[in-house]
């Protein structure tokens, strides 16, 4: 019985143990180095796991965020707008979203800010048949452009075709809701925005669809970064150290991933959505184009060029897309 008594003592002090937080909501859990508590840290996703957030769960596996003293919790989205409105409403710490994005919600006074970079370049692209006689952006004149019914891709194609010397006013754009590749293969348009050369475009070449894709960024539109990671004002304020450790654990991740593409890739395959499974063939092609598209050269992961932000808020002001003038240096904060 004195046994027992004991025993179940003890299980009781490890249960409260491991459920116990303080007040500044940090865990139970020791670092690896010694008995200091690990800061809990919620990051929401911009999406379903997949190559692009292998960097995340190499942080994690090899104890990166440990090793800085974080305990992240990594959540998937209900909807691709969720991040950004819960950083906002302060539900979670953190969350993947993208530039424009950023700025449109600063446009509506909505206090959040990008501090991080994560893909570099826009993945979103124009794509058509690899057999198609549209060549560039001015032959999409008389033709159908299947879209999600997204206002900023609405202003990507009126900028690409213009730029290249086209009519905008003979485009036809069709809203395809996010059946993005049956509209494709199945022809109901002649061309495609917002899907991503690294998942939409792969899927429709692996289903006998090949595809070329024209790069929005030479065609008028900015060179904009596609994911970034955002915080709330007031928390990037309150807390910035939690922040600059958090970098520091994705940079050592994203490096991992970059020597080690095959384990990283293997890493983030544990961690895979049921609902929504992930090929291997698929995302391993994904990684391969991403890599290049995250390298910030000789800056740090991460790394957030001021020039970038402000090109991206005067070209969404230009074209509608934001109403009200938006100062690009309070976007985003480097660390």
């Amino acid at each position: 019985m004195k046994k027992s008594a004991i025993i179940m003592f003890s299980l009781v002090l490890l249960i409260l143990s491991a459920c116990g937080k303080n007040d500044e909501g940090t865990t139970g859990k020791n670092t690896a180095g010694g008995g200091e508590k690990l800061e809990k840290v919620t990051l929401m996703l911009d999406w379903y796991p997949n190559a692009v957030h292998s960097f995340l769960y190499a942080a994690e596996e090899k104890g990166y965020f440990k090793e800085q003293g974080l305990d992240v919790e990594i959540q998937m989205p209900a909807d691709t707008n969720d991040p950004l409105k819960l950083v906002a409403a302060d539900q979670v710490d953190m969350a993947l979203s993208y530039q424009p994005q950023v700025l449109v919600a600063r446009g509506e006074d909505i206090p959040v800010q990008s501090f991080g970079a994560i893909v570099r370049h826009p993945l979103n692209q124009l794509m058509v048949p690899a057999d198609s006689s549209i060549k560039s952006p001015k032959d999409l004149a008389g033709k159908t452009i299947g879209y999600p019914s997204i206002p900023l891709d609405e202003a990507i194609v009126q900028s690409m075709v213009k730029s290249d010397g086209g009519d905008a006013s003979k485009i036809k754009m069709v809203d395809v809701g996010w059946d993005l590749i049956p509209a494709m293969a199945t022809k109901k348009t002649n061309a495609l925005i917002g899907g991503y050369i690294n998942h939409e475009k792969l899927l429709l070449d692996k289903e006998g669809h090949p595809m070329r894709t024209l790069n929005p960024a030479d065609y008028g539109v900015p060179d904009y970064y596609e994911l970034v990671l955002v915080g709330s004002e007031k928390e990037l304020k309150a807390k910035p150290e939690v922040f600059k450790k958090f970098m520091t654990a994705i940079g050592k991740g994203q490096k991992y991933v970059q020597d080690h593409p095959e384990e990283g890739l293997a890493v983030l395959l544990k961690h895979e959505d049921k609902s929504s499974p992930l090929e291997k063939d698929i995302e391993t092609k994904s990684l391969q184009i991403l890599l290049p598209l995250m390298d910030a050269k000789d800056k740090s992961f991460g790394y957030q060029d001021p020039q970038t932000w402000d090109q991206v808020a005067k070209w969404l002001k230009e074209n509608k897309v934001i109403k009200n003038n938006v100062k690009a240096e309070d976007a985003f904060i480097n660390f």
